[in-house]
């Protein structure tokens, strides 16, 4: 299975105030805390971690059909950062998921599966989302994410 998550820079920075009293405590395990107060960019190391955490609920709810998502009991490791993405790995329920991420000035994307293979196979499709448009789901993706401006499918 095969999760991905997408979130728009400008959108959740509208939207979201993640810097409130508490806020990383109830998503984020003490390392990623750790992770994000000594970043460079903080508001991009929540979102990375958050798009990790995100996409492997999908692709561990896809295979389990669990729908629990508790972001804290995911736990992300060997994070590698490269200039317009990173690479890494959550564990969740003792499932080891590999995770892709891809840094933008507009969005942050992550695809992750437990399966490397599958992960290095998938064909990733960024387009703009239209919430009146629904003929993306014509084409089949193995997972859609969308968030603000930006629609993401994974194909497998």
């Amino acid at each position: 299975m095969i999760g991905n998550d997408i979130v728009d820079l400008n959108q959740a920075a509208k939207e979201s105030n993640w810097k409130r009293k508490g806020y990383l405590e109830k998503i984020f395990t003490p390392y990623e805390q750790l992770l994000i107060n000594s970043a460079a960019n903080p508001d991009t190391m929540v979102w990375l971690l958050w798009t990790m955490k995100e996409s492997v609920y999908k692709a561990y709810s896809k295979e389990t059909k669990i729908r629990s998502f508790n972001p804290s009991f995911l736990s992300c490791n060997q994070l590698i950062l490269q200039e317009s993405g990173a690479s890494g790995s959550v564990l969740h329920d003792d499932i080891l998921y590999h995770c892709n991420g891809m840094i933008t000035s507009a969005y942050i994307h992550t695809t992750a599966s437990a399966a490397l293979n599958v992960l290095n196979h998938a064909v990733l499709k960024i387009t703009d989302y239209d919430a009146a448009d629904s003929s993306y789901k014509n084409t089949n993706p193995a997972s859609v994410s969308h968030h603000g401006r930006h629609l993401a499918l994974i194909y497998l």
